[in-house]
């Protein structure tokens, strides 16, 4: 998987668009800010967006969604409880569970509430990385005192979720740079802290 990263925003949010290779398929993740930045990538590369999928639906990741999936004709998705939140348009409801497919690959869709009620994660295990948002981050986890956030379920879901990941795994986080859960169990002590509880 090939893996482009777009730091935008005053909060320096990341934003990604994921493809297997040029003139191929993409789907698009977390675009907050300046979609521009977004078409002119899609245009050099000639690519086809089919989705845009949000980690969670505050506006840092998902100001711009509704834009670029106009732009494409493709479909916004994010975690059913994502829509007790959020105004914005979400034309597919996940539950956790479902699988996507990426020119051949496959992506695993996790729910990991905690930072809010509908967090997602997007998991490919044959290139072995993670999407996070803001649930985990390289050196710390997402805060849990937004509307629809709770400190318990984000306990399980680095339990029951984050934890299970290899150390070969790499996250690529809501803010933030791209780390391996290899250095994630050595630094980050939120996460260390919630899975020893």
């Amino acid at each position: 998987m090939n893996i482009e990263r777009f730091i935008c925003g005053s909060l320096e949010a990341n934003g990604y668009v994921l493809r297997q290779r040029d003139g191929g398929e993409a789907l698009i993740v977390d675009p907050g800010y300046e979609p521009a930045r977004y078409k002119e990538f899609v245009k050099a590369h000639g690519l086809r967006p089919k989705m845009i999928l949000l980690t969670h639906t505050h506006h840092d990741h998902a100001g711009k969604a509704e834009a670029l999936a106009g732009e494409y004709d493709c479909p916004v998705a994010a975690h059913r409880e994502e829509a007790d939140y959020y105004k914005g348009r979400i034309d597919v409801l996940f539950d956790g569970g479902e699988t996507l497919d990426l020119d051949g690959e496959r992506i695993d869709v996790l729910h990991t509430p905690g930072h809010t009620a509908g967090g997602l994660c997007f998991y490919a295990d044959r290139s072995k990385v993670c999407f996070t948002g803001d649930t985990i981050f390289n050196v710390d986890t997402g805060y849990t005192h937004f509307p629809g956030g709770s400190a318990e379920r984000m306990k399980r879901s680095m339990q029951d979720v984050v934890n299970k990941w290899g150390n070969d795994v790499t996250i690529y986080p809501g803010h933030g740079d791209p780390e391996s859960m290899r250095i994630v169990r050595q630094v980050n002590q939120e996460f260390l802290d919630y899975v020893s509880l």
